[in-house]
């Protein structure tokens, strides 16, 4: 018979940390209270969960790191707001910060899951911090609830 892990949405016992860009906070406070909201129905308690505030989306990687290599939370989560503007500095914030996020969990063994909204719009950037799309915030902490459970199973 095959056997297969799959990770659970429960955060009992789990430590997370969130990493939030300050800059488009409007946007930015919306995902915050996305991730707490989904840590804590999943079982998470508040008191296990850390937000760290940084000034940018391009500033969070190397918050992120330090989080996950210093061995106290399970998982990371990277919340920011990136709206493209006139210039191509919107696909560069968001490329290099993706990268980042996937090394950082690469070399440390610990998720780091990117909750960065990437938006051609400000109207495209509000629905997907919390409503017509859903708010990645909470999805991103759904993400890493998972892949912290499916890493226990490995």
């Amino acid at each position: 018979m095959t056997r297969e892990i799959n990770g659970s949405l429960d955060a009992k016992g789990m430590t997370a940390a969130l990493v939030v860009s300050r800059f488009n906070s409007f946007l930015t406070e919306q995902l915050v209270k996305g991730a707490i909201d989904a840590f804590v129905r999943l079982g998470g308690s508040e008191e296990d969960l850390l937000v760290v505030r940084v000034p940018g989306a391009y500033e969070i990687p190397v918050a992120a790191k330090r989080l996950a290599a210093g061995g106290k939370v399970d998982a990371v989560v990277a919340l920011g707001a990136v709206v493209q503007g006139a210039t191509a500095h919107a696909a560069l914030i968001n490329e290099t910060t993706s990268r980042a996020f996937c090394e950082i969990s690469l070399e440390t063994g610990v998720p780091v899951i990117d909750g960065v909204v990437s938006a051609e719009s400000l109207e495209q950037a509000v629905e997907r911090c919390g409503t017509k799309q859903g708010n990645k915030g909470f999805s991103a902490m759904q993400a890493a609830i998972e892949m912290v459970n499916v890493l226990k199973g490995l």
